[in-house]
């Protein structure tokens, strides 16, 4: 049974993020403003039904989808393309999967007691994007939060 990520998580890290955002060629200005940003999310998971919203204090982005059903996603707000997402579980973890301009490009979320991990993937290659407190690159990370 996949865990519920329903929760409001605070930023706590990142690594190796310029590098993934430069392999989705999102252009220097918008890699420097991603760079500076704490994002926090908050996700609503009721059954198969989940709504992921990152918000930041230069651009909201809010994903909402049924897992296992494909989607047109539209990514403009974050990158100016539109793709083909399809998000399943993978054990615990949530594993997203995007068609479209940028080949093997997703990402996974999972939890390790309260923290809630990120990593991205594009192009044959996965690039952690942070580090949980046990040190590895585990992909950005977000602890348990409140709304400000």
């Amino acid at each position: 049974m996949p865990p519920n990520l329903t929760g409001y998580y605070r930023f706590v890290s990142q690594k190796n993020m310029e590098h993934y955002l430069q392999a989705l060629n999102i252009g220097m200005a918008l890699r420097k403003i991603a760079l500076l940003l704490k994002p926090d999310k908050e996700i609503d998971h009721q059954g198969n039904h989940v709504i992921v919203k990152t918000l930041s204090t230069f651009r909201n982005y809010i994903l909402e989808f049924d897992v296992g059903v494909e989607f047109e996603e539209d990514l403009r707000i974050v990158d100016g393309r539109k793709c083909q997402t399809i998000v399943t579980w993978e054990e615990e973890q949530l594993v997203c999967v995007q068609k479209g301009e940028v080949p093997n490009r997703g990402w996974r979320h999972w939890l390790e007691g309260e923290k809630l991990y990120l990593e991205g993937k594009q192009e044959r290659k996965t690039k952690a994007l942070g580090r949980g407190e046990r040190g590895g690159n585990r992909g950005a990370s977000w602890a348990p939060g409140y709304k400000s």
